[in-house]
């Protein structure tokens, strides 16, 4: 009686989804109507018979299927479920009044499956059984919701993918529920089948091209009879010839990949489809704006764009991410990929493509126009989400003839985004990419060479730098662009800094500001002047250096600027260190890493944590200093270049510290805790920086700082956060690379809950990710392994002080 088809699915076992099960048994508990939604493939069907069966016994009166996939004609539901329920057609009732009459008095559960291209009378249809039927249930598959009254929605999402914390990991991959899908599939195609060290990688990069979508994993397992994992995964980029089966027990639909994407796309209206297509020249997730600014022309211009996404959202084919009132949209690969298509058949691929980019170009342009003032870390952290797209842009403009001009302007817009958001090489790397294709003469080549030689200096490479600086300032002069001849001043002073040459830094320094100030761009201006500040301090102009840095703190916190304010209270603490001034410079570098805590600037936060080791050392806290040198090793090292960039005079304090700090300790005691804190996030690096410059000062004791912590700090969090045991246990899943479905079902509770601990885990420890969670729960158990905590004296820090909770 409609569960025909049950037995089929059986022949197959159900991987994951504990966490989905529960919930919707819960909600068939609470709610007369639940329906699942999700993309197609994802597994609605599939988990909904799961639950139906599993729910069976607290129905007494049956648990009936209702199969409408092949039913094509509105009119023809209620008949089907007629046939379905075993209900006799033998009187001139319509079909739904022979229904009820049918299950009157009876505790049913019925299923609804696959509703999305029947809507309208879906909704007709359940609307009347759910009035007249009050013992009865419905639970419904759909791509997007019925839109009733009472409804209860359960998203049903993709499987986890391995995460980068399972591939550091010796294990199987297994316990990660996209790969327990398709080696339990693989089996079925090649006894014997296992996920090892030689195809272990392949297996990740496939589920995590798929999306972790069940449909498309199965298809793939089903292709072992003939290639290798990474065989397929090198001819993904035909997927949609690639993932098919021939098997016949199988819907039609669910036979190929394109027929399943097919189906969703005829279910969408022409403004949702037009988007599709449009929205595949966005490879990551987009802001409202974005969208509207790119697609938002012709026919999905104002609210008909609005519409169009609220619908695509309905039907599965966009999500949604939420972070507070931020809300961005995103697609699954192969979504994506097929809208990409779409978007070529259309003839709009080109147009959409300079509209992305030149939108991009505008956020930009937005950021170094206002970039002294409030809005720095905000306008730096939209640009890290932007990244993807950022790259997109350039790949574009780099790859498409005539449009090069345009990359490198983008490109040097920014500036801020590669040296202050930490994406050195990217920068690097699409900068040199675009020069390569620019003609000698334009200005856009000029910008984007200065910009490209601050890059290489932070990256110590100066014999670039300098090649690109010459070609600067001789396209300046032919020019006779002011701005221009003020950036080959200011970064070929940075390059003499950075070589040891002082003086004519100092002097290039003060033309540079001139030009900078005569230009009126003020950003320049105060990059510039906290840079002289450390040539003043190096060159032995201290008094020179603190009121250079006074200078550039002042008007900074006027316009209320902190980036270079932040540099200018790092180069004061260099400064006070020579002259002897360790409260002075604590509090200075204290200020610095503050600051750090909201703009996760890599290489601030790098430079920072290596002052923050002298000032320790300064006060004779050699273990804290040597924690802090490890922990400036990490940041170093995830940037792609070390102290040895910033001149031989920054060097050398470096390597003073580090001798010291061996006298003192012995070098295997000083190695063993510069290991330990060598894996530290950039958050981690920030928080540690504050926790021991307010320790700086206090009275140093028999009692080693390289003991005194059991574990390293959360990422920029302070030593007080307090995880609760559940917390723990989630944190460990995340690192796991399991969602929050997964863990629910791991620890038994509910999807919400895990939401409420993951958003109060985030908070606590001052993160934005579950990735840097994972790292921070990484750095701790390396630390648990390598070191037992010590008994502290009262008044250290050690266990049961804050800073070993």
């Amino acid at each position: 009686m409609g569960d025909v088809g049950s037995a089929l699915q059986a022949l197959t076992s159900f991987v994951g989804r504990r966490g989905d099960l529960a919930s919707l048994t819960t909600y068939l508990q609470q709610s007369r109507l639940v329906t699942v939604t999700g993309p197609g493939g994802v597994g609605k069907t599939r988990t909904a018979l799961v639950v139906a069966e599993r729910m069976r016994s607290a129905f007494p009166d049956g648990v009936h299927t209702v199969w409408l996939a092949s039913v094509t004609d509105p009119t023809q539901l209620a008949p089907a479920a007629a046939t379905a329920l075993g209900v006799a057609d033998q009187s001139n009732r319509a079909a739904v009044d022979r229904i009820i009459s049918h299950l009157t008095g009876r505790s049913t559960l019925l299923v609804l499956d696959n509703c999305e291209h029947l809507l309208d009378a879906g909704v007709r249809f359940v609307t009347r059984l759910l009035e007249a039927l009050p013992d009865l249930r419905i639970l419904a598959t759909s791509r997007e919701p019925l839109g009733l009254s009472g409804e209860q929605v359960h998203w049903l999402g993709p499987l986890a993918v391995p995460s980068d914390a399972d591939l550091a990991s010796a294990g199987t991959l297994e316990h990660v529920p996209a790969v327990r899908l398709f080696a339990d599939r693989a089996r079925s195609v090649v006894p014997g089948f296992a996920v090892n060290q030689h195809n272990r990688e392949s297996v990740a990069q496939l589920c995590k091209q798929l999306d972790g979508m069940p449909l498309a994993i199965e298809l793939a397992a089903v292709r072992l009879r003939s290639l290798s994992v990474a065989q397929i995964v090198e001819r993904l980029d035909r997927r949609f010839q690639l993932l098919s089966t021939g098997n016949r027990d199988s819907d039609p639909r669910q036979r190929s990949l394109r027929a399943l994407i097919d189906w969703s796309h005829e279910l969408c209206d022409a403004d949702e489809r037009l988007l599709w297509a449009r929205l595949a020249v966005f490879p990551a997730p987009a802001d409202l704006e974005s969208i509207e600014q790119v697609c938002g022309f012709g026919e999905l211009s104002g609210d008909r764009l609005l519409e169009a996404i609220d619908g695509l959202v309905a039907k599965s084919v966009v999500s949604v991410e939420r972070h507070h009132e931020r809300v961005r949209y995103s697609q699954f690969v192969t979504l994506r990929e097929y809208g990409a298509e779409l978007l070529e058949q259309s003839g709009e691929a080109e147009l959409l493509h300079r509209r992305h980019r030149d939108h991009y170009t505008r956020r930009a342009a937005t950021m170094v126009d206002r970039w002294c003032g409030p809005h720095q870390a905000e306008d730096l952290a939209q640009l890290r989400d932007d990244h993807p797209n950022l790259l997109a842009a350039l790949a574009w403009s780099a790859e498409t003839p005539g449009e090069a001009r345009a990359g490198a302007h983008l490109a040097a817009l920014l500036r801020y985004h590669w040296i202050a958001g930490g994406f050195l090489t990217y920068g690097r790397r699409w900068l040199e990419r675009l020069l390569d294709r620019l003609d000698p003469g334009v200005p856009e080549r000029g910008h984007a060479l200065w910009v490209a030689a601050w890059v290489a200096l932070i990256q110590g490479d100066r014999g670039v730098a300098r090649t690109y600086l010459n070609e600067c300032a001789r396209l300046a002069e032919d020019l006779g662009d002011l701005a221009m001849r003020g950036h080959a001043a200011h970064w070929r002073a940075l390059l003499n800094l950075f070589e040891g040459d002082l003086l004519p830094a100092i002097a290039l320094y003060h033309q540079a500001i001139d030009i900078h100030r005569s230009a009126g761009d003020l950003g320049a201006e105060l990059t510039a002047g906290y840079q002289l500040a450390m040539a003043q301090t190096y060159a032995g102009r201290s008094q020179d250096a603190l009121r250079t840095c006074l200078d550039v703190e002042r008007r900074s916190a006027r316009h209320g600027e902190l980036w270079a304010r932040g540099y200018a209270f790092w180069v004061r603490a260099i400064c006070q260190v020579h002259l002897g001034d360790r409260l002075e410079a604590r509090d200075a570098i204290k200020a610095t890493m503050e600051i750090e805590r909201e703009f996760r600037d890599g290489v601030c936060t790098a430079l920072s944590t290596e002052v923050a080791s002298w000032v320790a050392a300064a006060f004779g806290h050699y273990e804290n200093a040597a924690a802090l040198a490890g922990a400036a090793t990490s940041v170093w090292q995830q940037l792609g270049t070390s102290l040895a960039a910033f001149g031989p005079h920054a060097l050398a304090d470096g390597r003073d510290c580090a001798l010291r700090i061996d006298a003192e300790l012995g070098p295997e005691r000083a190695g063993e805790i510069r290991a330990r804190y060598s894996r530290v996030t950039v958050q981690q690096a920030v928080a540690l920086g504050i926790e021991l410059a307010d320790q700086a000062g206090e009275p140093v004791t028999t009692r080693t700082p390289g003991v005194w912590r059991s574990r390293p700090l959360a990422p920029a969090a302070s030593a007080d956060v307090r995880l609760t045991r559940r917390e723990h246990q989630v944190v460990e899943l995340i690192a796991q690379g399991l969602s929050n479905k997964e863990i629910a079902e791991t620890l038994t509770i509910s999807p919400r809950t895990v939401d409420g601990h993951v958003e109060r885990i985030l908070r606590k420890l001052d993160v934005s990710s579950r990735t840097q969670v994972a790292s921070w729960f990484a750095s701790v158990a390396t630390v648990d392994t390598a070191t037992a905590p010590a008994p502290a004296p009262r008044g250290e820090p050690g266990q049961g002080s804050r800073a070993s909770r």
